[in-house]
């Protein structure tokens, strides 16, 4: 009798989760109304370039990402310049950064909030209209260039989350 009360307070722990950590993002990314059509994990690098600034010094400039898009353990699909997402079904979506919220330390990259611009295909990603990068780690390129044209990448992870609207 106690294991059957204790596995729906369980079960009710476990949906509830996930809600209530959603309540927990910045106001900034936070998408009231939409509803998870997908949730991955991505390892990769944000690659940067020498590039001459406006007061003709040499910095890093955010150039693009790189990065493998995995559920489970497993490769279901990838990221890269666009900002876009490819699913292994073939669809994909470009974004377009609509807000941000700082990472948890100096040396991560921001969240987003990114609202769909073009999509392709049809399968996971079909009827996806806004993307947000949570949890990220790394990703920061720092120091001096001293060359320009040159490119260094930044190792990063972070977690995309797609979403639809209703």
């Amino acid at each position: 009798m106690f294991i059957k009360i204790a596995a729906p307070t369980m079960l009710l722990a476990v949906v509830i989760g996930p809600v209530a950590a959603a309540e927990t993002l910045p106001e900034a990314i936070a998408a009231p109304g939409e509803s998870v059509v997908l949730s991955v994990h991505a390892e990769g690098a944000q690659v940067y370039e020498c590039k001459a600034g406006g007061d003709g010094k040499l910095a890093w400039a955010f150039r693009e990402p790189i990065a493998t898009l995995l559920s489970e353990g497993k490769t279901i699909g990838r990221h890269y310049a666009g900002p876009s997402w490819e699913h292994a079904d073939g669809s994909a979506v470009v974004g377009k950064a609509i807000g941000n919220a700082p990472g948890a330390t100096a040396a991560d990259i921001p969240w987003l909030k990114l609202e769909v611009a073009s999509r392709r295909g049809d399968g996971a990603l079909t009827p996806v209209t806004t993307v947000q990068r949570i949890n990220t780690h790394g990703g920061k390129l720092d120091g001096a260039c001293d060359k320009a044209g040159e490119f260094k990448s930044a190792p990063y992870s972070a977690d995309y989350v797609f979403l639809k609207k209703g």
